[in-house]
């Protein structure tokens, strides 16, 4: 059977093209030979259950451990304890019966009579049984709550420090997207489990058990085998571009090899950038399961109050959740701390976070990007920028206010205006951090860049600081024209004095300064 790149599932070795698991498994080898009881937390599709899986052939075919992994994702979202643990056990009884056929199955209903000793119990039994030291992997574990959560770390804490006195497993690994600090969420179940941030039972820091991305240099051994198996090469500009695109993302690498060499079925014919370039587009607009995913977190509140900031150049409100908040983002993968600074976590996800926010209004914009064309096919900007003006002043503002992100809806409008335009005839990249106080954007479009930089007046030094900011993102661009986007918000304020049109000369740069 030919193979080829996953996008669903575990890797399996036969049918996908894989890296070796074991290389990023180092730190987690070394935690369960330490006897540690941890948490391997990553992002969504970023092989945590590939990895799983790797552990437990890997033991069950060595002589040193025992092994079983167990995936409890379907006890998820349960705070019944009674209900949830069923699941959980019967899910046990499935994985012992495949993997360690030897050992005792689970008595259910008996082990349910009391439900806060029924994974001790169990737990003990399976550890009693085996005649080698017994690791054991649960995988989504994160999923769990309220009340079942809390007896399942509880019960999993009675048993760590019991163990020198009766059977219990030799290492523990919760597999999921969050550190298990997280897990608790409510303030009486933060009260029941005070113990976490102990050094006991889970006594390392998440970042000590994490699966790292792919580099460079393993994106291009990913893509060789395909080379091998079929003829077909990646130029190396592609290959850099899916690791530019991705920043090394598994699932975001495969996603982008899958789509290209899907269309591009002639082997003969090697994959180029363009391909890349173009498999992100059909990526975001398809809507991939992982793309969704990332989209429906977006309106979650503690997302939100990281991601709007983000977007508008502002700094995050300082409130009793913030450094919760800031661990959800970064847990989920779409956040990252690079350089010392909280930034979106790769290229597609900076596109798909604004484009998905105002995919609506978009869709409602009757535009044609025929309409703001020279002769030679080059964009007319400042013709568009006073259709955007016009449109600001009839519906734009208003329907900016219907935003859920609404301290963004300025900023999001503008790029639902923008993309409708450039959509089919260039692109957009958009460059937002906390703190910057701006958006930047650049349009490629007709083999010109125009850079466009957004803000919200807020003083009279606003113009001035921006202007700053500006001629310092041409630089950096190697620009000499740009255009500054100023809304005014005050409601006192006429439309004859926010629409306003200028060009200035700062630096040697020709800026057109737009009032919206």
């Amino acid at each position: 059977m030919a193979r080829s790149f996953n996008t669903a599932g575990p890797c399996i070795p036969d049918k996908h093209y894989m890296l070796p698991p074991e290389r990023r498994l180092g730190r987690i080898l070394e935690l369960i030979d330490a006897e540690k009881y941890f948490v391997l937390r990553a992002g969504r599709q970023t092989g945590k259950t590939t990895s799983a899986q790797w552990l437990t052939k890997h033991f069950n075919a060595g002589n040193r451990y025992r092994c079983v992994w167990i995936d409890i994702q379907t006890a998820r979202e349960q705070p019944d304890p009674l209900r949830a643990f069923r699941t959980v056990l019967n899910n046990m009884k499935r994985a012992v019966r495949i993997t360690l056929p030897d050992l005792p199955l689970p008595d259910v209903e008996g082990l349910l009579e009391d439900p806060a000793l029924a994974i001790l119990t169990y737990l003990g039994q399976l550890s009693a049984a085996s005649l080698l030291p017994l690791v054991v992997l649960f995988d989504e574990a994160d999923g769990l709550v309220g009340e079942s959560m809390v007896l399942f770390l509880t019960q999993l804490r009675q048993g760590y420090i019991d163990r020198t006195q009766a059977p219990f497993p030799y290492s523990v690994a919760l597999v999921g997207a969050r550190n298990v600090r997280e897990f608790v969420v409510s303030q009486e179940e933060r009260r029941a489990v005070a113990w976490l941030g102990t050094n006991s039972p889970f006594n390392i820091t998440a970042e000590a058990a994490t699966l790292a991305p792919f580099t460079e240099l393993e994106v291009v051994e990913l893509l060789q085998p395909h080379t091998t198996d079929t003829g077909q090469a990646f130029l190396p500009e592609a290959a850099a571009l899916i690791f530019e695109l991705s920043q090394g993302h598994p699932w975001l690498v495969n996603a982008l090899a899958d789509w290209t060499v899907d269309r591009q079925r002639d082997r003969a014919v090697a994959i180029t950038a363009a391909q890349i370039e173009a498999a992100k587009e059909g990526l975001i607009l398809e809507r991939r399961t992982h793309i969704d995913s990332l989209i429906a977190r977006l309106h979650e509140p503690r997302v939100q109050r990281i991601i709007e900031p983000m977007l508008v150049g502002g700094r995050a409100p300082s409130a009793g959740t913030l450094n919760d908040d800031f661990a959800y983002v970064l847990s989920l993968g779409l956040v990252v701390l690079r350089g010392g600074e909280y930034v979106i976590a790769n290229p597609i996800y900076k596109e798909v976070i604004p484009r998905a926010l105002s995919f609506d209004q978009q869709a409602q914009l009757h535009l044609k990007p025929a309409w703001y064309l020279r002769p030679d096919g080059r964009l007319d900007m400042l013709k568009l920028m006073r259709a955007w003006q016009d449109f600001w002043r009839e519906d734009g503002h208003l329907a900016a206010e219907g935003f859920v992100y609404r301290e963004a809806g300025p900023h999001l409008m503008l790029m639902a205006f923008l993309q409708r335009i450039i959509n089919g005839g260039g692109q957009i990249e958009r460059e937002y951090a906390l703190g910057r106080g701006a958006l930047d954007l650049l349009i490629w479009f007709a083999g010109e860049r125009h850079a466009i930089e957004v803000k919200l007046r807020r003083d009279t030094m606003t113009g001035v600081r921006a202007l700053g900011q500006l001629v310092r993102y041409l630089d950096e661009t190697k620009l000499t024209e740009g255009w500054l986007v100023l809304f005014d918000l005050r409601k006192a304020v006429p439309w004859t004095e926010k629409l306003t049109t200028e060009e200035v000369q700062v630096e040697g740069k020709s800026i057109w300064i737009i009032g919206s």
